[in-house]
C-alpha cells in the first residue's frame, strides 16, 4: 500500500499554502492525501474540540479543491505538536508543513516547530512558504557525494518526473583561507577540489543514463553551498537537500547546509532523510 502525503494544518496562511502544495504533489505522484491537526490545549472561551475538527475540514476541503481525484482524508491528532508530527512522518511518503505556523513569531522567516519537525522527522520533510511564486518547471538538488545527497537526488528525480520539470545538480564546496606560507596546502586542496567536481560531473552522467526521460543539468562551483542552492531557489519550484551530507554538524540530524537554505530559500524545500534514520 502507497504511504500518503500527509499535510499539517492549523488554519494559518503558511499552512493552508502547505495543504494546497500536497494535493498538488498527490496528484501528480498519485498518492493518497492525509490532511491532520494536532488539539494541542484548550483555548480561552473556544469549543476546542469544534474549532479543531473545522481547522481540519476546512483544510481538507482546499486540498480537495486543489487536487482533483486525490484521495483525501483527515486526522485529529492530541498531545505535542512536535511530537504529533514526527509521529506522523514514520507512515508517511512525505511530510509538508508551513514555514511558520499560528505559534510562530511574526518576524521569524522558520517557526521552531518546522525547524523541530524537519531536523527529527523519520522520513522527507517539505517546508512551504506562505508565498510561492509561479512555476519553473525547474527543480533543483544538492549533491556533496554522501549517502544523504544520493537519497535527495532520488526525490529530486521522483519530482521533476511528475512535473515533467528539468533536475539541476549542483555541487558546491568552500575553499578553506590558506596562509600564504602553506602554498604546497593550498595546491592540495585545489587538486582535491578538481577531483572531487570531477566525480560529481561523473555521478551525473551515471544519472542521466539512467533516467533519461528527465533533462538533467549540473553545476561544480566554488561557493559556499547554502548560498549557492538559495541563489537556485529563486528560480526552481522546490530545492532538495540531504538531512546531513558531509559538510554537516554530526550533532545535528539536519545539518549546517539544509538549516541555512531552510531559512533562507525562495521556494519549498525538500529535506531528506533515510529511512531509519531518527533522532
Amino acid at each position: 500500500m502507497a504511504r500518503p502525503i500527509v499535510a499539517a494544518a492549523d488554519g494559518s496562511k503558511a499552512a493552508n499554502a502547505a495543504v494546497q502544495w500536497a494535493a498538488g504533489d498527490a496528484r501528480r505522484r498519485r498518492l493518497p492525501l492525509r490532511v491532520v491537526h494536532v488539539c494541542e490545549g484548550a483555548l480561552a472561551g473556544v469549543d476546542t474540540r469544534t474549532y479543531c475538527e473545522g481547522t481540519v475540514a476546512a483544510a481538507a476541503d482546499r486540498a480537495r479543491a486543489a487536487g482533483a481525484d486525490v484521495e483525501v482524508s483527515t486526522e485529529l491528532l492530541s498531545g505535542n505538536v512536535v511530537d504529533a508530527l514526527i509521529g506522523q512522518s514514520v507512515s508517511a511518503d512525505s511530510l509538508v508543513l508551513g514555514n511558520r505556523g499560528r505559534g510562530g513569531f511574526a518576524g521569524l522567516l522558520l517557526g521552531s516547530v518546522s525547524m523541530a519537525v524537519a531536523g527529527h522527522a523519520a522520513g522527507r520533510v517539505v517546508i512551504v512558504r506562505e508565498s510561492v511564486a509561479g512555476e519553473h518547471g525547474r527543480i533543483v538538488v544538492g549533491d556533496d557525494g554522501s549517502d544523504c545527497a544520493a537519497q535527495a537526488v532520488a526525490y529530486a528525480v521522483e519530482q521533476a518526473r511528475a512535473r515533467r520539470a528539468s533536475l539541476a545538480v549542483i555541487y558546491a564546496w568552500n575553499m578553506p583561507m590558506v596562509s600564504a606560507y602553506a602554498s604546497g596546502y593550498s595546491d592540495l586542496l585545489e587538486n582535491a577540489s578538481r577531483e572531487d567536481s570531477r566525480a560529481a560531473r561523473e555521478r551525473v552522467v551515471r544519472w542521466r543514463k539512467d533516467h533519461p526521460d528527465i533533462e538533467i543539468d549540473d553545476r561544480q562551483v566554488c561557493e559556499h553551498p547554502v548560498l549557492a542552492l538559495v541563489d537556485a531557489s529563486a528560480a526552481a519550484d522546490l530545492v532538495v537537500v540531504g538531512s546531513r551530507g558531509l559538510g554537516g554538524f554530526t550533532s545535528a540530524m539536519l545539518g549546517s547546509v539544509g538549516h541555512g537554505v531552510l531559512h533562507r530559500a525562495a521556494c519549498p524545500v525538500a529535506i531528506v532523510r533515510p529511512r531509519g534514520e531518527t533522532s
